[in-house]
């Protein structure tokens, strides 16, 4: 969400901004704010004045009671009477316009980085810079559920009956992998100065509005029923409300945290066969990264977060990619963002494995997240995220890029602590 002060003084600013994010139906709205904010404004100067009043015609009142003048004390009465039935009214008229002007401004995006390339969707989106190299063997790559299938390793039909599509198990070697991948970045991120933390998996309205698009939460999140709660669709969720409606001494910034949790995804329009399997799936697990931090800081660690993400798939012996995502295929509160996309042997092509976005203030305006500097003045921090790994995507990219001719997947040695000391799998069957 953005200052009111930037719409009411650079109206055509925010108005670029939205044609730059192929958003132009929004258009209207900043006028529309601009007219509820002259109204507001208005609005409570009035109520301001007449509660103001009020308490000095209480006193003329008591002064000319106590005079005798019970004629004049009526008629003072009377305008008591009738600027409280005003300032009813008044009040009932500021609520009214501070819900439509909070509604409005929820759904104007916020201001992207002029770095960011202008496109109207991901086909925009510009590759950044390649680390390893991208190798396609000589030998067959099947699909990821028939390389785990060889290792008795996924049961999608037994999900099914239980809990319909979307869902999978996992079983031996294969999920012992999916939990080391999740130990081993953990550690990881630990050993990179993060705070560990496994926070709760669902959050109540009030963050699920203040961390996300209205068109996000719709796509993503699911409500538990008759409950003001929501089950998070990725942990950064419930990292960043951790710090709802508080004042952070600047002294103590920057909060570097990294959990892990599971998450629960409504995944609308997911077709096709590489939307099968693991890939696009109901429930997950993650290690995500977040950053709470000054403005000034917040480019800084934008680069330092998505380096963690390329540095630990490069030290499992994945090719990775970074892509800058064009304005059109950021969500609404982010100001930059980035992918990190793995090498796929098999298709011969990167696909998406995580996103680090920086939020700038948008995240912590909606949640009041405010920092009090040594002059005690108070200002909005700036939020950060970044996917560390999500098992089901990173298994993909893993047992393609770590398959040996034989069916055995090798595993690098950064893994093996966290397998048993396993240097490689071997298929139960070909």
């Amino acid at each position: 969400m953005l200052d009111m002060k930037l719409i009411r003084e650079n109206p055509e600013l925010v108005k670029q901004n939205i044609r730059n994010k192929f958003q132009e139906q929004k258009l209207p709205l900043v006028d529309e704010i601009i007219e509820l904010d002259v109204k507001a404004r208005k609005t409570q100067q009035e109520a301001d004045a007449l509660r103001a009043g009020r308490n000095k015609l209480s006193k003329q009142i008591g002064a000319l009671m106590k005079e005798g003048k019970k004629e004049e004390a009526a008629a003072v009465k009377a305008q008591v009477e009738a600027d409280a039935k005003r300032l009813e009214e008044l009040e009932a008229l500021e609520k009214e316009i501070q819900e439509k002007l909070q509604s409005d401004m929820m759904v104007i995006p916020n201001i992207i980085d002029p770095s960011v390339p202008i496109g109207p969707d991901d086909s925009c989106n510009v590759e950044i810079e390649k680390y390893g190299e991208p190798v396609v063997p000589d030998f067959e790559i099947p699909y990821h559920t028939d390389i785990m299938a060889r290792f008795d390793g996924i049961d999608l039909d037994a999900a099914g009956r239980v809990a319909g599509n979307g869902f999978y198990y996992l079983m031996g070697d294969i999920a012992r992998l999916h939990s080391a991948v999740i130990s081993y970045a953990r550690d990881f991120m630990i050993d990179r100065g993060f705070t560990y933390c496994v926070p709760p998996f669902m959050i109540r309205s009030n963050v699920v509005t203040g961390v996300m698009s209205f068109e996000e939460m719709d796509a993503m999140m699911y409500k538990i029923e008759g409950e003001d709660l929501y089950l998070i669709g990725t942990s950064e969720h419930s990292m960043i409300g951790k710090f709802i409606d508080t004042i952070q001494d600047e002294e103590k910034l920057p909060y570097t945290m990294t959990s892990y949790s599971p998450c629960f995804r409504k995944e609308k329009g997911a077709h096709g066969l590489e939307e099968r399997g693991v890939y696009r799936i109901h429930q997950f697990e993650k290690q995500e990264m977040i950053v709470v931090c000054r403005p000034e800081e917040s480019m800084e660690w934008y680069d330092r977060l998505w380096k963690n993400t390329v540095d630990l798939f490069r030290s499992l012996d994945i090719p990775v990619r970074t892509l800058e995502c064009c304005s059109g295929d950021l969500a609404d509160l982010k100001i930059k963002s980035c992918d990190v996309e793995a090498w796929s042997p098999r298709q011969k092509k990167y696909f998406e494995v995580g996103s680090c976005s920086n939020l700038g203030d948008a995240q912590a305006r909606r949640l009041k997240i405010r920092v009090k500097n040594k002059e005690k003045k108070k200002y909005f921090a700036h939020t950060l995220n970044n996917t560390v790994v999500a098992p089901p995507r990173m298994l993909i990219a893993f047992l393609e890029n770590n398959l040996q001719e034989d069916g055995s997947v090798s595993i690098p040695d950064a893994l093996r602590p966290y397998m048993g000391g396993k240097d490689k799998l071997e298929p139960k069957k070909q």
